[in-house]
């Protein structure tokens, strides 16, 4: 998709091009646009890139079917920490990028970014690691440093953040993420992992887990006796009831599945269980809830969720629909309601709410696969078929 100017900024619509010589034909008659690209003798192959010889598994068009690759990753610099991965688990954004469904993915796509393991190497500079250390890699692995996000540890809504994968590095080539047996990263982005909490299962809270707290935290949805809704019980929602729970808060998880309610109430803790299909369960706890947590990507009312919220409630998003929800004012106007967005958080809030996940126990409820199970796992994550998050067995099953 292109822009009607002829002056364009690749940069902006192809991050993924190496230098070269573009042709681009505009027709202003019938709005048709092709353009070809002549790879630059400069351009290296994923393997070439830099000197340190990785295996993964990757995804080389939108079909998003993933296989074994060899690529290589840089170094390990002054200030880098490189580990060896032993977890890593699947989020449901690995799902959207290897089939391309935001329009944005750069192959060969490499997922992953709830990534664990041990550390195996350190630079002259690095302050934090040693050799030995559990360590993880979220979403980020790169920012501009100097913004007010980042002078505020808001790594993440930093306008230069870099994604752990699908993104440009600052060296001009492409990140790779956790489905890989080795990972660097500058030792500004990597999370400690405190020496309780299991490997596989706090993989997914590098992700689900920071998603789920910093919206409880930073919008007050944290303090002992408060009213939260969860929106959907899956790979976010389980981990928010969890972190809710601990906070002391009464959660009550709503969902349009009834069979969930166990679950919900026997195994994770919840207080209550709201079936937002149900007019007459609605209707009862209108007006009842301090805040909502609402983890659904899928397209879903939001009127019935403004409902159930108290004066003064703050319904924040933290699911991604494929497409924009229908939002009606008026019931924001009549008790000053709040619809909000969050995104991940920053690495210092990271660490705080990996720290507080090791003291409450805290992990995800984990399915465990191998490397080679991956593709069914995307299938079965498609039908949310899994219980609650799937995390690869990395370091036992990754054949080189």
């Amino acid at each position: 998709k292109l822009p009607s100017s002829a002056y364009i900024n690749w940069d902006t619509y192809c991050p993924s091009i190496r230098p070269g010589l573009w042709l681009l034909s505009l027709s202003p008659q019938s709005a048709s646009r092709s353009y070809s690209y002549f790879t630059s003798p400069m351009a290296k192959s994923p393997e070439e890139q830099h000197p340190v010889n990785v295996v993964g598994w990757a995804a080389e068009d939108s079909s998003g079917v993933l296989a074994p690759i060899n690529f290589s990753r840089r170094a390990t610099g002054e200030k880098d920490v490189t580990f060896k991965v032993l977890y890593c688990g699947i989020c449901h954004t690995d799902l959207h990028q290897i089939k391309n469904e935001w329009g944005n993915t750069i192959y060969p796509v490499i997922p992953g970014h709830e990534i664990v393991g041990v550390v195996t190497e350190v630079g002259g500079k690095v302050l934090k690691f040693k050799v030995g250390d559990k360590v993880g890699v979220g979403c980020l692995v790169g920012s501009c440093h100097s913004c007010e996000n980042c002078a505020n540890d808001l790594e993440n809504y930093c306008p230069k953040m870099i994604l752990t994968y699908n993104g440009i590095y600052h060296d001009g080539t492409p990140t790779y993420g956790g489905y890989s047996n080795i990972m660097v990263c500058d030792e500004s982005f990597v999370i400690s992992i405190p020496e309780n909490l299991a490997l596989d299962a706090c993989a997914p809270l590098l992700c689900a887990g920071i998603t789920t707290y910093s919206p409880l935290r930073y919008f007050g949805l944290d303090k002992p006796g408060m009213h939260v809704g969860v929106v959907g019980l899956g790979g976010l929602g389980h981990v928010a009831v969890k972190f809710a729970k601990a906070f002391g808060v009464k959660v009550t998880v709503i969902s349009t599945s009834p069979d969930k309610k166990i679950e919900a109430i026997d195994r994770l803790g919840a207080d209550s269980f709201l079936v937002s299909s149900d007019p007459d369960q609605m209707q009862v706890a209108m007006g009842t809830m301090d805040g909502i947590i609402d983890t659904v990507s899928a397209t879903h009312p939001l009127l019935p969720l403004i409902g159930l919220l108290k004066s003064h409630g703050k319904l924040v998003m933290v699911g991604v629909p494929e497409k924009p929800l229908e939002l009606p004012v008026f019931p924001l106007l009549i008790g000053r309601k709040l619809v909000a967005g969050s995104a991940i958080g920053g690495i210092k809030e990271t660490q705080e709410m990996i720290d507080f996940a090791a003291k409450h126990n805290i992990t995800a409820d984990i399915e465990l696969i191998p490397m080679d199970y991956v593709n069914t796992a995307m299938e079965r994550l498609m039908k949310t078929d899994v219980r609650y998050r799937f995390v690869i067995d990395i370091g036992n099953t990754l054949k080189h």
